[in-house]
């Protein structure tokens, strides 16, 4: 077992709070409690919250599940929190309006599989899964009124989101201001000792959680706010689902491994980083060789590809990724297994699109067409009206460069 200040270096390696004091702090504070625990017996309670306001967790989720993975590799306990009562709000930190509220059974679905998907990285056997609805929906209005006497409007205010929507006119509602009020709860309600999250989790865990506490007689939990947020397959926007520029942890392995090969090269060293762990010397070789030409870009996305699929599927599914990827895309065919589906009548292409889930809506699916994105047979499809009769049947219909369906007749 590493000593106390290896395991604080390894700990806090990654964190930033845009203070080098504050992460001196931090640091300073983590060690006394891993030392109090140690000589108590005890783990330390530590946790990060996902809200399930999607379905799926994303491969940016993973860079605050790896953290947790390191504590419990040090013996501590950890919690995986889902907010399905946070998540009826949703988190305001980072947008420039409200976000639509959710309603409990949505939220109870999306949050079906988020366990299953988290311990994809992290220990089963190790990990406690709970929901944040089991504190929450049980206060009432004296106990709100009682959390809410620590702290000032003023503080909230602050927040850049909330600044630049009140200097820009836009509106900013009461229930918005409960959300770090009810993340602060979960850690009273946890006697967390650490919480972990991204760098819009700042004032939340930094000033709610810790606040919260305090004022409520615990001791303030240690905040390790990650430094560095994985950039979607944009490669210029923080991963979001929100946004569409995120990769599924429930992808398929076609799916996922071409959307890593979608990634623009210059985000490739920030992947390598972020998920697969590479040590700073490891990357500055990685990026001399791409500068000098030594290495093929396209190559080292493919590799990163192979390792991303590998983990979250399995090595002979990264494999089988690849080859059905150069089939479609430097031999030009198809890939060998595609699923079939029925076309019972005249349909339009645009609706089977829809009704098959190869697109998010019918918006998308004109834009794809009119941006020569769908493709029927190998032809591009330019009309969005355009239909599929049962006498065109079997047909190949192809989404983009990853998605394909063969089409059958059927009653």
């Amino acid at each position: 077992m590493p000593t106390i200040d290896e395991q604080v270096e390894i700990l806090m390696s990654g964190a930033a709070y845009g203070d080098p004091q504050i992460k001196a702090n931090m640091s300073r504070e983590l060690k006394e409690r891993l030392l109090d625990a140690e000589k108590q017996g005890r783990p330390l309670r530590v946790y990060a919250g996902y809200d399930p306001r999607t379905a799926d967790l994303h491969l940016g989720h993973t860079i605050t599940m790896r953290k947790l993975r390191q504590f419990q590799e040090f013996g501590h306990d950890v919690t995986f929190l889902i907010g399905t009562f946070t998540s009826l709000i949703g988190d305001p930190s980072d947008k420039d309006k409200a976000r639509e509220q959710l309603t409990p059974e949505q939220v109870d679905e999306h949050a079906r599989t988020y366990a299953e998907q988290a311990f994809k990285i992290l220990d089963r056997d190790l990990t406690r899964v709970r929901r944040n609805d089991e504190w929450l929906s049980t206060l009432d209005f004296a106990d709100i009124i009682r959390l809410a006497s620590n702290f000032t409007v003023q503080q909230f205010l602050v927040r850049e989101n909330f600044s630049k929507r009140l200097d820009g006119g836009e509106p900013i509602y009461l229930h918005e201001m409960f959300y770090g009020l009810m993340q602060g709860y979960d850690a009273v309600a946890q006697e967390a000792d650490v919480q972990i999250g991204g760098q819009d989790q700042l004032f939340n865990i930094l000033v709610a959680g810790r606040k919260l506490q305090e004022g409520l007689g615990q001791r303030p939990q240690i905040a390790i706010i990650m430094g560095e947020s994985l950039p979607g397959t944009d490669g210029e926007i923080k991963m979001s689902k929100s946004l569409g520029n995120h990769i599924p942890l429930l992808a398929t392995p076609d799916d996922m491994f071409g959307k890593v090969m979608s990634i623009p090269d210059k985000a490739m060293l920030i992947y390598y980083k972020l998920l697969l762990g590479w040590a700073p010397s490891r990357l500055q070789e990685l990026e001399q060789g791409l500068v000098s030409g030594a290495l093929h870009p396209n190559e080292i996305k493919m590799q990163l590809a192979r390792e991303i699929v590998g983990i979250f599927h399995s090595p002979d599914a990264a494999q089988a990724a690849q080859a059905n990827w150069d089939t479609v895309h430097r031999g030009g065919g198809l890939p060998e297994d595609i699923s079939e589906e029925v076309v019972s009548g005249e349909e339009r292409i645009v609706d089977i699109l829809r009704r098959l889930n190869m697109v998010a809506s019918g918006s998308e699916a004109k834009r794809m067409i009119q941006q020569n994105g769908v493709r029927l047979n190998e032809q591009a499809v330019t009309d969005v009206n355009a239909t599929i009769t049962l006498d065109s049947l079997p047909a190949v219909l192809q989404v983009g460069k990853r998605k394909f369906v063969r089409l059958v007749a059927g009653s």
